[in-house]
């Protein structure tokens, strides 16, 4: 984890390293508050390094470091809250926000500091397959609230799609990543193992990015995270248009919910998916799935293990 490590100033860093001997594999976030000990959430407990209190001085290291000493570069960064770095870790940015006009410009004081760390969970998707196919790929919405593992489903979707599986040949797949979850692109180049035949649209609003990929880049099956607004349907009924496979997901606790959804509900109404798969959270480490097909019934229940991104 050294591009985690690197982050830190020297008194930090020694000691951070040393609390987590034996424990990286476990470990979900370093939160840094000013003034406060560090926390460390592991998958199953938390705690804090009374011992180590970040100081403005340390906040002004590691600012640096994420920055490359230029704020400037972290113009974007600073109006959306967070940022992506080297091995597709997130960390979030908090603290004093100034306005303009009723809107974000930039975070001004960060005094709050969130690392999360990305652990690509291979094969998430292996028992899920099966179901997203018959003689080709459906249209697939993913649902499920923060943290039911959404993005982990769908980046390996889009690793076994993009790879080939069984008997299935390799497809051109197209990501649209507005928020750099799905890839955790660097300077547009993914830091997780998409499959050889995905190209990226990194941090490209959902609308615009799909029509952009559509007639740059040709693709067999569209892969998008997080859809709702207004645009992202008619964007997606464009898609669908145009002979374009859509995979995506939706922040949701139920189909039912989602009916009531005005955004969603029209693709709903349209009858467009032919499967829905409705993630839970039964631990920090395991999650359940219900796969529905186009008219809601119930099609199979599974289980699957990672880590919730």
């Amino acid at each position: 984890m050294i591009e985690i490590s690197r982050l830190f100033p020297e008194r930090l860093q020694k000691e951070i390293e040393c609390a987590l001997t034996n424990r990286w594999e476990t470990l979900q976030e370093i939160r840094l508050r000013l003034q406060q000990p560090i926390e460390l959430i592991f998958n199953h407990s938390y705690e804090h390094l009374s011992s180590l209190v970040p100081d403005k001085r340390d906040f002004v290291h590691i600012i640096q470091q994420l920055s490359d000493y230029s704020l400037y570069r972290m113009e974007e960064e600073l109006r959306e809250g967070y940022m992506t770095i080297e091995g597709g870790h997130r960390v979030g940015l908090a603290g004093r926000v100034n306005t303009l006009n009723g809107s974000v410009k930039a975070i001004q004081y960060i005094t709050f500091l969130n690392i999360r760390i990305a652990k690509q969970k291979l094969g998430a998707a292996n028992k899920l397959m099966p179901h997203l196919y018959h003689n080709g790929y459906m249209n697939t919405l993913i649902i499920g609230a923060p943290q039911t593992g959404k993005t982990t489903l769908i980046r390996d979707i889009t690793r076994i799609i993009s790879s080939g599986w069984k008997h299935i040949s390799p497809s051109k797949v197209g990501v649209i990543d507005e928020r750099s979850e799905i890839a955790a692109s660097i300077k547009g180049i993914p830091q997780h193992n998409l499959g050889l035949r995905t190209d990226v649209m990194d941090a490209c609003p959902k609308a615009e990015g799909m029509m952009m990929m559509i007639r740059s880049m040709s693709p067999e099956v569209l892969i998008v995270d997080e859809i709702g607004g207004k645009k992202d349907v008619e964007a997606l009924l464009e898609a669908l248009h145009a002979g374009v496979v859509v995979i995506c997901s939706v922040h949701g606790y139920s189909l039912e919910e989602l009916k009531r959804r005005p955004g969603v509900q029209a693709l709903l109404e349209k009858g467009i998916f032919n499967r829905f798969v409705l993630l839970h959270q039964k631990s920090p480490l395991h999650y359940t799935y219900t796969i529905f097909d186009s008219n809601h019934r119930n099609l199979s229940y599974a289980k699957m293990e990672g880590y919730a991104t």
